[in-house]
């Protein structure tokens, strides 16, 4: 059985989006057996950077922490920014890590984190221009290839992915930590 059976991830994403670490992480869970849903601001089609188009499965103001295992946030410096500003995703956010559930996270997706007053106290890794941003909301930055930290796994880019993956894979499975 793959590690991921009966596992429903919630992808959390708008226009603007890195391609890459949207779609290598979903094949990567998808691989194991898991359900991805596209959760969007509006509900709508989004576009990334480099021209993949997802369809959306419902909107943030629809979203329920309960109806998902785990959440990935792809990076994309437009995606992100637009992201924090939205707050249904902002509580959505909030309220799959109030119920520990397990986040993969890349590059500048870590921004709505800091919105959603989520890592304090925490460790994690981004693109490095968010250590600031992230520092500043209470947690501590490292610079690796991939954190993990009590259920947060952490990136900086697309070059991280295959370790990003691997991990997300471990870590969904494992549960709420």
């Amino acid at each position: 059985m793959a590690k991921l059976t009966n596992r429903t991830i919630a992808v959390l994403a708008t226009n603007g989006f890195e391609d890459s670490e949207l779609t290598s992480p979903v094949e990567a869970v998808t691989q194991e057996g898991a359900t991805v849903r596209y959760i969007t601001p509006g509900g709508e089609t989004i576009e990334g950077k480099n021209g993949t188009k997802i369809e959306a499965d419902l909107s943030t103001a629809d979203a329920k922490a309960q109806d998902f295992d785990s959440l990935i946030l792809p990076g994309g410096t437009g995606n992100a920014d637009k992201l924090r500003l939205d707050k249904p995703a902002v509580e959505f956010v909030k309220d799959i890590f109030a119920d520990s559930k397990p986040v993969g996270v890349i590059c500048h997706g870590g921004w709505i984190l800091t919105d959603a007053d989520v890592v304090k106290g925490r460790t994690l890794t981004s693109f490095p221009s968010l250590q600031t941003d992230l520092r500043n909301a209470g947690a501590t930055w490292v610079d690796e290839e991939c954190h993990v930290d009590n259920g947060l796994v952490s990136s900086r880019t697309p070059d991280d992915l295959p370790a990003f993956n691997a991990k997300i894979v471990e870590e969904f499975a494992e549960g709420e930590h």
